[in-house]
């Protein structure tokens, strides 16, 4: 009986140790490491949702120092490609600060992180706090003031030795490193349809516009709004809210691109009244 005890107290301890939120030192390096874009290292693969989370709110707090003022969130891996590919079936949280948005046509370095890619994404500007009770995406739509072309920039940041997967990419916000904003549209009830029927194309304006990629607007969660909905709970679950004015970056309509000097990026939304669109150059 003694020995069972024993061998019980030591599972819990040696449990205790093995999971546990990244420490302040660690992600402080991590932030450190993603302001020089040099290779990150040092999160447990094997860390809880919930651990991750907390390294996340660390991570957060460097950034607050040096990127601005929070402007909005991400919702990442929302593509059931993109989460085969991080070995997870759930998307993860970043949150994004004004220095990292920047406008339709800027020309950027391709090295503009540790590990960079893009991706064609698209933004959501939240009207009202009724968003936070959105069940459908109907409803979601009556709480959206604007639509915006969105080419995500992140950054996967982690040492290529490293594990990314589902806890590590929410340990590092969600890979957030930049994003071009296209123009606005105004929604409108046509607009419900549309983002689902909608076909994503991402070509390169520097190759003839050869295509690269393109998605169906359901490739995000089976429509786009509903990562709106998974946002403002996963949110909630922290004691958060959406509130108005809140950018929410819905997702990866294609797979993750790496970029290259001289590509000149555009993103076209067919089927989108008005077929916005949105571009960036890479030097």
């Amino acid at each position: 009986m003694r020995h069972a005890l024993c061998f019980s107290l030591i599972s819990v301890v040696i449990g205790s140790a093995h999971a546990a939120c990244p420490s302040p030192e660690t992600m402080s390096g991590i932030a450190r490491q993603w302001q020089e874009m040099t290779p990150a290292s040092g999160l447990d693969k094997d860390m809880s949702m919930a651990d991750a989370a907390c390294g996340r709110q660390l991570l957060i707090g460097e950034f607050a120092r040096t990127q601005g003022r929070v402007v909005g969130y991400k919702a990442g891996l929302t593509n059931t490609a993109v989460q085969k590919r991080f070995g997870t079936d759930a998307p993860v949280r970043g949150t994004l600060f004004e220095k990292m948005l920047v406008s339709d046509g800027v020309e950027l370095p391709a090295k503009f992180g540790t590990r960079p890619v893009f991706e064609a994404d698209l933004v959501v500007e939240v009207k009202d706090e009724g968003i936070n009770q959105a069940q459908t995406p109907a409803e979601v739509l009556q709480h959206i003031s604007r639509i915006i072309p969105f080419i995500e920039l992140p950054d996967l940041l982690l040492d290529p030795k490293e594990t990314i997967n589902g806890a590590t990419l929410t340990a590092i916000n969600a890979g957030t490193r930049l994003g071009v904003l296209g123009q606005p549209v105004t929604p409108t009830a046509a607009h419900l349809e549309a983002l689902a029927s909608m076909s994503v194309v991402v070509r390169d304006a520097a190759d003839g516009n050869k295509e690269l990629a393109r998605g169906p607007g359901t490739a995000i969660l089976d429509h786009p709004l509903n990562a709106v909905i998974w946002l403002a709970r996963d949110i909630a679950r922290d004691g958060g809210k959406l509130k108005a004015g809140d950018l929410l970056s819905l997702g990866s309509f294609t797979p993750l691109m790496p970029p290259r000097p001289g590509m000149h990026i555009q993103v076209s939304y067919e089927g989108l009244p008005g077929m916005p669109s949105v571009g960036v150059k890479f030097k």
